[in-house]
């Protein structure tokens, strides 16, 4: 059983890691902060915004914000991580060194939701604006070619029935989403070559896009009718956390930062510093979208694909119609680009570790990049594009994104501290004996007191609310056991908040999301202990 939980020791993992071929170091702080934005900024701001303020009304700000919170903690707890170990592979190879080896394929394989499956929902989202746009300037693209085969059988739309009924038959229904297949190409070959043209490429597209994104702001700004801020939170509580699939899906950029610890010139004080940028930055845009969107137009209007483009449309302000169409369309790949670099570095190092068949570690000779890996991540992700929906898929990679984040925040609890040194990120050393429990107790008693019927009604597990019922006694429960390990070991208040901000959040997720969650975990375990477990570099020593 414990060898399930061998570890590599901090000391053992850099030494180890420099035997191998080492990636190019070409990435500063400025190129951290880009791929931080470039990787938040995209599918989140232009498409499921839209849902997500549907759902909440303009109170969806709060979501925005305390998202933007739980990811800052997390991102500390990143940074410490990265401090600490900077090489490739992310949460993977934190949890290696703290958690030990089972759970570290656990988040490696949590990762490749986070990154590859969460590519397969930004090539999408790019495919429906790049088809828009088309539209907009008299071109209509078939909608055969636009829209993957089971979305068009079961007919979830208008445009769905019509891909089914005129696609052309060849002893089948040829359907598939040919723009989102072609960018996921292009964006795999990208890739290829190199992260020196990847970030110049990457960098560029930032600037445009915020640009853009401010314009938008600008503009927005002279049509809001405050009128559309009544009510708030038309839906209540439960109507914010219903998004926070969507939400959060767009809050996963920073993590992909910590995958290229290896190709950093510092990146014991670069990354941190990239993270925490790219985290303030990208929550301030959200925040001011989310109440230009609410302000033009009412909130029941906007369960839409283009929410940018539509609230304009809907003032008759066309013009700038385009212009989101286009800005889209970069913001979006930039997204691809940053995903697409992650995948293939946490299959690298699990590959080192032994984990994946040594081919995963190749790095190619004149390009110094994951070569291989670089490929498999381009059919993982270009395969599935031709039959996953949208939604399934944003939520999926939400739910494997908290898990990992919890993993980090829990992995710092378990290093030894270390004492603060110069020219390095230093987490602050905050206790939590006397913050955690007393506010726990005091939360406790305002729900006891001052919200009737809080605890029994949370004991009701029939009708519609059974399962977030569920979800609410599981947080409470852990944040129980949390508060006296908080007592009891007077663990870090920074990573202990980042805990309890993902426990919350998880409890938004559908029993849906859960059931497909613990499916694909159940498929990463058998392949672990048919293949990992026997191959580990760890193994009988």
């Amino acid at each position: 059983m414990t060898d399930f939980f061998r570890k590599k020791h901090i000391s053992q993992v850099l030494p180890n890691e420099s035997t191998h071929d080492s990636l190019k170091r070409n990435l500063n702080v400025i190129d951290l902060t880009a791929f931080g934005i470039a990787a938040i900024v995209g599918a989140g701001i232009f498409s499921t915004i839209g849902s997500a303020c549907n759902s909440g009304g303009p109170a969806v700000v709060f979501l925005f914000i305390f998202t933007a919170i739980a990811s800052t903690f997390s991102a500390f707890c990143y940074a410490e991580f990265a401090t600490r170990v900077p090489v490739s592979g992310s949460a993977y190879t934190y949890a290696y060194v703290t958690f030990g080896e089972i759970i570290a394929w656990v988040i490696g394989w949590a990762l490749l939701m986070e990154y590859s499956i969460g590519n397969i929902a930004v090539a999408i989202s790019w495919s429906g604006y790049f088809t828009g746009l088309l539209s907009n300037v008299g071109i209509n693209f078939p909608t055969w070619l636009s829209t993957d085969y089971f979305t068009a059988k079961a007919g979830l739309t208008q445009e769905a029935t019509q891909a089914w009924l005129t696609a052309p038959n060849i002893g089948f229904r040829l359907i598939l989403d040919l723009p989102a297949l072609v960018v996921n190409a292009l964006i795999t070959w990208l890739v290829y070559i190199g992260i020196k043209e990847s970030k110049t490429f990457s960098n560029a597209m930032v600037v445009i896009k915020i640009m853009v994104i401010l314009l938008v702001i600008f503009v927005g700004f002279f049509y809001i009718d405050t009128a559309n801020y009544t009510p708030f939170a038309p839906n209540g509580m439960g109507g914010v956390m219903s998004s926070v699939a969507a939400v959060f899906f767009a809050y996963i950029g920073f993590d992909a930062i910590s995958t290229t610890a290896e190709e950093c010139h510092n990146p014991q004080k670069d990354l941190p510093r990239g993270m925490m940028y790219s985290l303030i930055i990208c929550t301030v845009l959200y925040i001011l979208i989310a109440l230009v969107l609410t302000g033009m137009v009412n909130y029941k209007f906007l369960k839409v694909d283009d929410p940018l483009a539509f609230v304009f449309s809907k003032v008759g302000v066309n013009w700038i119609s385009g212009v989101i169409s286009v800005s889209a369309l970069v913001a979006m790949t930039s997204v691809l680009l940053v995903f697409q670099m992650g995948q293939p570095r946490i299959w690298l190092s699990m590959s080192r570790d032994g984990l994946l068949p040594p081919a995963f570690a190749k790095i190619h000779p004149t390009y110094k990049t994951p070569s291989f890996s670089t490929i498999i991540t381009g059919f993982v992700v270009g395969v599935p594009i031709l039959f996953l929906n949208y939604d399934f898929v944003i939520a999926f990679t939400s739910i494997g994104t908290l898990f990992a984040f919890v993993l980090v925040c829990g992995g710092v609890l378990l290093l030894p501290k270390r004492p603060k040194e110069t020219g390095r990120f230093n987490m602050p050393n905050l206790g939590s004996k006397y913050i955690v429990p007393p506010v726990f107790l005091l939360a406790l008693a305002f729900l006891y007191f001052y919200i009737p019927n809080f605890f029994s009604n949370l004991l009701v597990f029939t009708g519609e609310n059974a399962a977030n019922n569920v979800s609410l006694i599981v947080f409470l429960l852990l944040c129980s056991a949390i508060s006296v390990f908080c007592f009891l070991k007077n663990w870090q208040l920074i990573p202990v908040l980042g805990l309890i901000s993902c426990f919350y959040l998880l409890t938004g997720m559908t029993p849906n999301n859960w059931l497909w969650f613990l499916v694909w975990f159940g498929i990463g375990l058998v392949i672990y202990f048919s293949y990992s477990y026997k191959k580990s570099k760890l193994h009988n020593k």
